[in-house]
């Protein structure tokens, strides 16, 4: 398989990805911003939200000021933000559109579909309810969208770069949220549980991972268990274990089964990945620790990401982070 069409299946399944993660992480907030009695802690939220986001410090390079429909709009439609909701839409598409005669073709109808019916939605995204809309239809088709690679394609090269960008943006997103809840959490004093509730709460909704979570553990938000979950459960498809595993498989599908001389660092890191995980004991471990342990985790990402791209000769598009 060409290159460049390596590199676009992985850049579609990665956008793919993070456009569904954030329209999840906004429509949490917007549900949190009706119940939220406290105002401050609700704009410190949106602040954090644009961080989950990978939107921060480009929000504050345009605006002077946190103001909630701004951050909004720039978090779904703004063609001026690289990770907004759209432009990682249309990237996802442009690159369905390029490789066409490699993916089934209900994938590209999903995605062209979503990009007529929405064509000028700026528009008309105005109001809550239409933001909300706005929101799970993007969930959704992104949701469909995998169902249609899972229950279609061939499990051969092409449907393994997929995946690989697949599980890499889900596994840093996730740390990601876990960093910030543990900021969070960090910050406020002992005795605010209620607030502490509603941090791990929001965290398991913005991961789809509440249903899952309760079925399991009794209902309470103890972040020991909370991160215990999320960081290391080996049957939740959203946890960092779970992401990395099968990161570390669909390598190993790439070359066969084999670790060749060009794919060796590659495998190594996995497996150094891997097994800080496995030694991490998250209910020995406080705040502080947890959030080194967070950070050390996303720079191994971004480094397991540009080694995966130097590997097998991908492209670093301007529109990444």
């Amino acid at each position: 398989m060409l290159s460049r069409t390596a590199d676009a299946l992985y850049w579609m399944a990665r956008n793919l990805e993070r456009s569904e993660n954030n329209a999840r992480v906004l429509n949490v907030q917007l549900i949190n911003m009706l119940e939220a009695a406290d105002q401050h802690v609700l704009d410190r939220d949106w602040e954090e939200v644009l961080e989950i986001c990978a939107s921060y410090r480009d929000y504050i390079n345009h605006y002077s000021r946190m103001e909630r429909g701004t951050m909004i709009e720039y978090l779904t439609m703004n063609p001026v933000n690289p990770n907004s909701i759209e432009n990682c839409m249309k990237v996802a598409r442009e690159n369905t559109k390029t490789t066409r005669d490699i993916i089934p073709g209900e994938l590209w109808e999903i995605l062209n579909e979503f990009h007529l019916d929405h064509q000028d939605s700026g528009e008309n995204i105005g109001t809550l309810a239409r933001t909300k809309d706005y929101l799970k239809t993007v969930t959704r088709t992104s949701m469909t969208a995998q169902g249609v690679i899972e229950s279609s394609m061939t499990r051969g090269v092409p449907y393994t770069f997929i995946k690989v960008g697949k599980w890499l943006e889900r596994a840093e997103k996730t740390a990601r949220i876990l960093n910030v809840v543990c900021e969070k959490q960090r910050r406020e004093p002992l005795q605010h549980t209620t607030n502490n509730y509603y941090y791990w709460l929001a965290a398991l909704r913005f991961l789809n991972g509440y249903d899952s979570f309760i079925k399991e553990h009794p209902p309470t938000m103890d972040s020991a268990y909370v991160l215990d979950f999320l960081v290391k459960e080996e049957k939740f498809p959203r946890s960092i274990n779970y992401c990395m595993t099968h990161i570390k498989e669909a390598i190993m599908d790439l070359e066969g089964g084999q670790v060749h001389h060009y794919s060796e660092e590659l495998f190594q890191l996995t497996d150094v990945i891997l097994a800080e995980i496995s030694d991490t004991v998250i209910k020995d471990m406080n705040m502080e620790e947890l959030m080194r342990f967070l950070d050390h985790f996303q720079k191994q990402c971004i480094a397991l990401s540009s080694l995966f791209m130097e590997t097998y000769y991908l492209s670093v598009p301007t529109s990444s982070t």
